[in-house]
């Protein structure tokens, strides 16, 4: 997937990089008719388990063009996030404007304020990031009181992997910590490494799944996809316990104290934090640093401020 996106340098957070789909064709060249309906399926399977009771405002990080979105007909509002100002046009011109809001925002500065989200989805979007705990630090802040996080990560511990490293075909060794970069922007973790860091940012591990257990060529041409999606479904449990699948989904929660933020209160300054922004006609207005953040064909731009 490494040629599908742009790196781009992101000044607030030192030195850290950030994977960029603007104007890539990820929902045509990687997801439809590209032989992943399984995974698609498997995914859902996953979601649906871990995802919590109906609430009030769920964020789903990394978005895209909104394939996973009708999972979330039970939130009274959904915030679909991502980097890729093009992604989310694509998902607007799917899903409309009901009950969704569309955020081009870097995730490592959410212009979002404190603890105003029941649920934060992220999948298939940590494998792309340089700082994970800073990440978490994010999600963590922007979560209510027993918020949840649902999280997909790639495992370097998989089986294949395992499998290649003991006959000696690939050099990373799946059991070490540390994550390894296979590619530029392309991470795989290993699961302790990932709770840990969740700890770390305050969170309790709740349920954790296997999933893509299935993930290879042969069995995804010779087995029709609803049928392999079905028994990866009822392996994704009793599979947690050993961690061997390329796919691992958890929900966590965050243990703070203190109030949610009043449900009318939701964008701050990505640049200072000031809260509230005032409405313009065609832009948020930051009080104290008086930056204006474009409102573009109903997405909220929080990338580059507008230059007078």
């Amino acid at each position: 997937m490494g040629e599908m996106f742009h790196v781009k340098h992101r000044g607030q957070v030192p030195k850290v990089e950030i994977c960029d789909y603007e104007g890539s064709r990820y929902r045509t060249e990687f997801w439809e008719g590209k032989g992943r309906e399984y995974e698609d399926r498997a995914e859902r399977v996953a979601l649906r388990k871990l995802l919590p009771p109906p609430g009030r405002r769920l964020i789903e990080i990394g978005a895209g063009y909104g394939r996973l979105a009708d999972l979330y007909h039970n939130y009274d509002e959904v915030l679909l996030l991502d980097y890729a100002l093009s992604q989310l046009q694509q998902a607007r011109h799917r899903l409309g404007n009901d009950r969704f809001r569309y955020i081009a925002a870097d995730l490592y500065n959410m212009p979002l304020v404190d603890s105003c989200l029941d649920t934060a989805v992220m999948v298939r979007v940590i494998h792309h990031l340089q700082d994970p705990p800073a990440a978490f630090a994010q999600i963590a802040r922007i979560l209510a009181p027993q918020g949840a996080l649902v999280l997909e990560y790639a495992n370097k511990r998989n089986l294949k992997a395992i499998l290649r490293y003991a006959l000696r075909r690939q050099v990373s060794n799946p059991f070490t910590l540390q994550p390894v970069e296979f590619a530029p922007l392309n991470y795989d973790f290993h699961p302790a490494y990932i709770e840990a860091r969740l700890h770390q940012a305050g969170f309790d591990l709740e349920q954790q799944l296997a999933v893509s257990t299935f993930r290879l060529a042969l069995l995804k041409r010779l087995i029709p996809s609803p049928f392999l999606a079905r028994l990866d479904g009822l392996l994704q449990t009793p599979g947690a316990r050993l961690k061997l699948t390329p796919s691992l989904f958890l929900r966590a929660r965050i243990h703070k104290a203190g109030p949610e933020a009043p449900v009318d209160s939701l964008f701050c300054c990505p640049l200072c934090r000031a809260a509230p922004l005032k409405t313009l006609p065609a832009a948020l207005l930051c009080p104290t640093c008086l930056r204006r953040w474009p409102i573009q064909e109903g997405i909220y731009n929080f990338k580059e401020p507008i230059i007078a």
